[in-house]
């Protein structure tokens, strides 16, 4: 209980710090921390860790057009959807095609939402394609940060301690730890 706990409030915690630390335009630890969340602890705990980390992370950045937020949050419950669609003992190539799906899914929603429901472009199929051609440097930024997050968080989750121990251990010492 008290790693499922510890794991919970780590992951929820990255994806907060995530949010509100300096990084480039989307580009953020939360399709991570879903995929993540859905490999150590269940389909239940992948919609609800980056749900939370989303919500408090806003009540901090502040909230803005309900419209374009309500996109982000549907965007991200469309990655909850296909985090389910995995298996919990995927392949990395599965997960790494999903994390990419998931960045291009989030990439098509929320940008038409701000072509939709914002002044900013016309409404034609012109200022459609204007919004998402202006919108590309903010799709790399996020398949990168998707993709270098979810590396990070499954290396770092695959780790087991008492393993770890044991090599430093005969790296150190020329024996394994007993």
């Amino acid at each position: 209980m008290y790693k499922k706990t510890l794991a919970i409030l780590g992951l929820i915690g990255v994806g907060v710090v995530g949010r509100l630390v300096p990084h480039a335009p989307n580009a953020t630890p939360i399709t991570a921390i879903t995929f993540a969340a859905r490999k150590q602890l269940g389909r239940v705990w992948a919609l609800i860790i980056p749900l939370l980390a989303m919500l408090l992370s806003d009540f901090v950045i502040g909230f803005y057009d309900w419209k374009i937020l309500l996109s982000v949050y549907g965007s991200f419950l469309c990655v909850v959807v296909l985090s389910q669609l995995l298996k919990a003992d995927s392949h990395p190539l599965a997960v790494g095609a999903m994390v990419v799906a998931s960045s291009l899914l989030f990439f098509l929603i929320t940008n038409f939402a701000v072509w939709a429901f914002s002044p900013w472009y016309a409404k034609s199929i012109t200022g459609l394609v204007y919004c998402y051609t202006l919108g590309l440097p903010f799709l790399r930024n996020m398949m990168l940060g998707d993709i270098a997050y979810t590396a990070v968080l499954f290396g770092a989750l695959s780790v087991q301690p008492r393993r770890l121990g044991r090599r430093v251990m005969y790296h150190l010492y020329g024996r394994y730890a007993g």
